[in-house]
């Protein structure tokens, strides 16, 4: 057997022009020390990853790194949908930091390598075909996020909840290093493929104690990731003391890195006799506890994180469907994880939007502020009020807002071919749960204020200042994409489904 490996390069790229915009970005701070050339280097790395991702991924699917029938890396038509929806988010956050950046408030050259890692990651994580892959690219996704979250100059807030953030990941991935090692002690392999194939044919190894507990760490350790309940206590805290952009990024990127990992075991490694009823009771409880919680928040960030908490139960509901054997069979498990990535990237555009509108409403490196500070926003800056009214009916799942429309829409059906109508009831309660606060918010966009804001003043009573072009590009771009979404659904169902 000849121990040289062939290395596909081509599979590779995404992954090579993600690394690369890192150094690159490193490079031209060094020699250049401008700021605009390195915001510039970045935004083209993040463009060019994701423009390669959608190539690479258009020719079929390519594997490399193989041992026999083993491969580490897979890259197909999911993983250039990752690759590409990681890439176009990092961009988006890095136009949303711009007028921070400018005024100082992070250091250019390390936002923006930071950035860059962690756009690798999420590259990488989408091709992972083992478990170490999977676990090094998540970590390579979440670790630059501790120093961004609390790279705020000045900001105690910001400090704290980059120590809560680490701390939770932290024990998030010992658990799931854990349950990976016995994992491997039970079978022998970490190739996900391999994983499932033994697991499925050798019942006993299914039966035993070890699996079990094995299976339950992963989910675990996992389930911290996409901060499903009662694993997502860090997200509130994290997300309001991050700086916005960050913030964004958090509830974009990052949760959708957790979720492909997430999916990745549960399709292709672990038996679904097992994790469906945990995937079904985590499900039910996320979208119940962020709902009611979200009810009675008043910071904006924190609505939009509780609300993140209860769109991550919605993601998890399709894989809830595997506790059923009607929900086991190859078509429905096939529409049930086509559902749940369907459903997560139209979640990201929306909450990317969501979080361009607040960014463009409120002062260069101000927080999200207080849900009264947005009180007549759309009566004083239409187009931008009328971005987060969409972005936020999107979410709750009504029209005009299409795309939340059509996910929901997707995830009940994936639920009711997979004979679990109960829980296809449970998420309709929770979407009509979900209105009280997302429409509250958005009538609140054009209610008439008690003492009228002066034009010169933003909400918050900051000094206004002109959206920053760059600002309003992306947030354009966010609404841009959430209308098209909506009118062209198919596009995301059939790319979820290869």
């Amino acid at each position: 057997m000849n121990a040289v490996q062939s290395v596909d390069s081509v599979a590779l790229l995404p992954a090579y022009l993600a690394a690369g915009t890192a150094v690159l970005v490193l490079i031209t701070d060094l020699l250049l020390a401008r700021p605009r050339a390195t915001i510039v280097v970045a935004a083209l790395g993040a463009l060019g990853t994701a423009v390669g991702a959608a190539v690479v991924g258009a020719g079929g699917e390519r594997q490399t790194f193989c041992v026999g029938a083993d491969c580490s890396w897979i890259f197909g038509g999911r993983a250039a949908l990752v690759g590409a929806v990681v890439a176009l988010l990092t961009l988006g956050v890095l136009g949303l930091s711009v007028p921070a950046l400018r005024a100082g408030r992070s250091p250019v050259g390390e936002y923006c390598f930071l950035l860059a890692c962690s756009m690798t990651g999420g590259v990488v994580l989408g091709a992972a075909g083992d478990l170490i892959t999977l676990i090094v690219a998540l970590e390579t996704l979440t670790l630059p996020l501790y120093v961004l979250v609390g790279l705020r100059r000045g900001s105690l807030a910001s400090a704290e909840a980059a120590v809560t953030f680490f701390v939770v990941s932290v024990v998030a991935t010992t658990v799931t290093l854990l349950g990976a090692a016995l994992l491997y002690a039970v079978t022998g392999g970490l190739h996900l493929d391999r994983l499932g194939t033994l697991l499925a044919e050798r019942p006993e190894l299914r039966d035993l104690p070890l699996t079990t507990a094995a299976v339950a760490l992963v989910l675990v350790g996992l389930a911290f990731k996409v901060a499903a309940v009662p694993f997502h206590a860090w997200a509130p805290a994290t997300y309001d003391g991050a700086p916005l952009p960050v913030a964004a990024y958090l509830s974009t990127a990052s949760k959708l890195g957790g979720v492909v990992a997430l999916l990745a075991v549960v399709q292709r490694a672990l038996p679904g006799d097992q994790t469906g009823p945990v995937l079904a009771l985590l499900a039910v409880l996320t979208m119940t506890v962020g709902n009611l919680v979200a009810l009675r928040q008043r910071r904006t960030v924190r609505l939009l994180a509780w609300s993140s908490v209860a769109q991550a139960g919605y993601i998890l509901a399709p894989l809830g469907a595997l506790a059923l054997a009607a929900g086991r069979t190859g078509e429905a498990r096939d529409a049930a994880y086509a559902a749940a990535v369907a459903y997560t990237v139209f979640f990201v555009v929306l909450e990317l939007a969501a979080f361009a509108a607040v960014t463009a409403l409120r002062p260069a490196g101000a927080d999200g502020g207080t849900l009264d500070d947005l009180r007549g926003a759309a009566r004083r800056h239409p187009w931008r009020g009328a971005a987060l009214g969409l972005a936020l009916v999107g979410l709750a799942g009504l029209p005009p807002g299409l795309a939340g429309l059509f996910a929901k829409v997707t995830v009940v059906r994936a639920l009711l071919d997979g004979g679990a109508a109960w829980l296809a009831l449970v998420v309709a309660v929770n979407a009509v749960i979900g209105l009280a606060y997302y429409l509250r918010v958005t009538a609140a966009l054009w209610a008439p204020t008690a003492t009228p804001a002066p034009a010169s003043t933003l909400p918050g009573g900051a000094a206004a200042v002109p959206v920053v072009g760059v600002v309003a590009v992306v947030l354009a771009v966010a609404t841009v994409a959430t209308v098209v979404l909506g009118v062209a659904p198919q596009l995301v169902l059939d790319l979820a489904a290869r």
